[in-house]
């Protein structure tokens, strides 16, 4: 009977514990945060699956549309398996006495990550998978750059490699305690870690792997501009999540990202349209869907710290410094980056991160933010945001070549001219977009 009894309380104790626990757990957790933050994971995962794939694929010949929509597809496999193993420590681990610059392995394949760990008011397995679909989205938006050319096992290493090496660390540096982070530079939700690593990532790979074969005295227009805008409206209503869910929070932060996202995205869209309207005397569809997108590009960094006076300059900006970036970069200086990456996220990213440093001060009247941090004003804010552009850009250009450069003697990066001309569908495939 005494052996029945201590095994009773011994059992109490156990159940008692796991109560308290459990209740702890309960106490700590927002629900209302939680609940956002899964959905806003959902669309950001929708940006990349279906997206951007769709939008990328229109915008390429038919004989290589299936090739985009795969590469797109494999880097969202890949990278989420590179951001389990590895990825999300580098980012967001403990690096010791390198932690300005990288964080360490303890948290190598997620083994802190349970049920019941938090980061925050959210449990951390709902905060690493919402920082994965960032990790997904930000290779992916360098197919762009050498859509139409690059052999797929090439694309998937120098990808997996590039995201270890390239986008791991600067998110570390600017949102995993970094010395940007520590610096006080404002990225609210990726124009240093997103959009200027990716832009000038397809700048770099645009000019290593060079020109498409006809560029740029052939015509390579887009070849199913309906499949575009499906995709360009999948990243609008995508975007709410990449900038609102960047709150980490369902609270007036996350509603202002929100409205200041769509302003931005609006007056981008228009800004460019105008533009070509006044070049070419029509506007096209391939341009006001541009626009948008770097509209939406260049309110990321700013998106939480900016109000709706703030983006619509900050939105018009993009659209009309955008559009000339684009016609530099293919008419005066030659350079083959097919889907204009870097002229639309990489020169978006660099103004938005500017000025977000700009904007964010609160005695601009209707045109103002948030305010600065305590002890920092705008000439000193804007130097922290010039700061933090100089160093993504640069470091992201150095070990982008390198990394070119390494694949290119492991793998050899280019499909042959023949099989350019064929296509890279039945080519890297042995399938067709299209059997019509």
């Amino acid at each position: 009977m005494d052996l029945n009894n201590r095994w009773l309380r011994i059992s109490a104790i156990i159940v008692m514990a796991a109560l308290q626990s459990t209740q702890a757990f309960a106490d700590d957790l927002n629900a209302a945060n939680t609940s956002w933050i899964m959905t806003s994971t959902a669309l950001v995962l929708f940006m990349t699956i279906p997206g951007l794939s769709l939008f990328y694929g229109g915008l390429v010949r038919s004989k290589n549309v299936l090739s985009v929509l795969m590469q797109c597809f494999a880097i969202t496999c890949l990278a989420s398996i590179i951001w389990f193993a590895l990825g999300y420590s580098i980012a967001f681990g403990d690096g010791g006495s390198m932690n300005a610059f990288i964080g360490g392995l303890d948290n190598i394949f997620l083994a802190k990550v349970t049920e019941g760990s938090m980061a925050g008011d959210i449990p951390e397995s709902v905060f690493a998978m919402f920082q994965m679909t960032f990790a997904i989205i930000t290779p992916a938006l360098i197919v762009g750059a050498f859509a139409e050319r690059m052999r797929f096992s090439a694309m998937l290493l120098f990808s997996g490699l590039w995201l270890v090496l390239v986008y791991a660390p600067i998110t570390h540096w600017v949102w995993g305690g970094g010395w940007l982070g520590e610096m006080g530079l404002l990225d609210f939700a990726g124009g240093t870690v997103v959009h200027i690593t990716a832009g000038v990532g397809a700048l770099v790979a645009a000019l290593v792997l060079g020109n498409r074969k006809g560029f740029p005295t052939k015509a390579m227009p887009p070849h199913n501009l309906t499949m575009t805008v499906t995709g360009a409206g999948m990243l609008w209503v995508g975007w709410f999540g990449f900038n609102g869910g960047s709150a980490l929070a369902a609270n007036g932060d996350a509603g202002m990202a929100m409205l200041v996202t769509h302003i931005s995205a609006a007056a981008g869209s228009l800004a460019w349209m105008m533009m070509e309207w006044r070049k070419h005397g029509k506007p096209s569809v391939l341009g006001i869907v541009t626009g948008m997108v770097a509209g939406l590009g260049t309110i990321t960094p700013a998106s939480g710290f900016v109000g709706p006076g703030g983006a619509l300059v900050i939105g018009f900006s993009a659209g009309v410094i955008c559009y000339y970036a684009t016609q530099a970069i293919k008419q005066r200086f030659k350079i083959d980056d097919s889907l204009d990456v870097f002229p639309v996220h990489g020169v978006g990213g660099m103004l938005g991160t500017l000025l977000a440093g700009i904007f964010a001060s609160d005695a601009l009247g209707v045109f103002s933010g948030q305010g600065y941090n305590e002890g920092m004003d705008m000439l000193s804010q804007v130097s922290v945001q010039v700061t933090g552009i100089i160093a993504t850009a640069t470091y992201t250009a150095v070990i982008t070549y390198i990394l070119l450069k390494l694949v290119d003697k492991m793998l050899v990066l280019r499909v042959d001219d023949e099989s350019e001309v064929r296509g890279l569908d039945l080519v890297e495939h042995d399938e067709r977009g299209y059997d019509l």
